[in-house]
């Protein structure tokens, strides 16, 4: 893994980012979103984001191959110590330590502004299709995550239903 590097997002990297992100808009359960956000989009997103919470990106020989960022909970004081998070690696990149790499990397940054929960939302049915497997949720156990809440039936998309999984993890 000595040939990733990992380095503060880039207003300019909306582009391939947005490109990312699309596949799983497009092809997967993962997002429930309907439609890929433009570069403009993204890149309104990615400033939001940067103004409180770090967003690092992972190259690998020049080629930006994943994101990772977190945001706010809840805008109330009292979950000021709680951080969402949210992975995305480009299609063929997964399962290469890749994502371990990028949880590694944010959550000291994290620590060092006073968070102490991670909240990470999973897409998740019973049976994997051809939409979603259950990749998203085992990675997330692997690197410490525990379910904390399943909300049922609660994202349609492609004319099925998937169930949200809420995972948290203290650091």
């Amino acid at each position: 893994m000595s040939d990733l590097k990992l380095r503060d997002v880039r207003l300019e990297d909306a582009d391939r980012l947005a490109e990312i992100y699309s596949y799983y808009v497009l092809n997967t359960a993962v997002s429930f979103e309907y439609e890929a956000p433009s570069t403009d989009e993204f890149k309104a997103r990615i400033e939001k984001t940067i103004a409180k919470y770090p967003y690092l990106v992972c190259e690998k020989e020049g080629k930006m191959i994943g994101y990772i960022y977190a945001g706010e909970y809840s805008s109330r004081s009292a979950y000021s110590w709680t951080a969402t998070t949210s992975i995305y690696l480009d299609k063929d990149y997964r399962r290469q330590g890749i994502g371990s790499r990028l949880y590694e990397e944010i959550e000291p940054r994290l620590k060092q502004m006073g968070i102490i929960n991670l909240l990470a939302g999973a897409a998740y049915s019973e049976v994997e299709d051809e939409y979603l497997t259950h990749d998203s949720y085992e990675f997330h156990r692997h690197i410490g995550f525990e379910e904390v809440a399943r909300m049922k039936t609660i994202g349609k998309k492609f004319d099925r239903w998937y169930d949200l999984v809420w995972m948290q993890k203290k650091i």
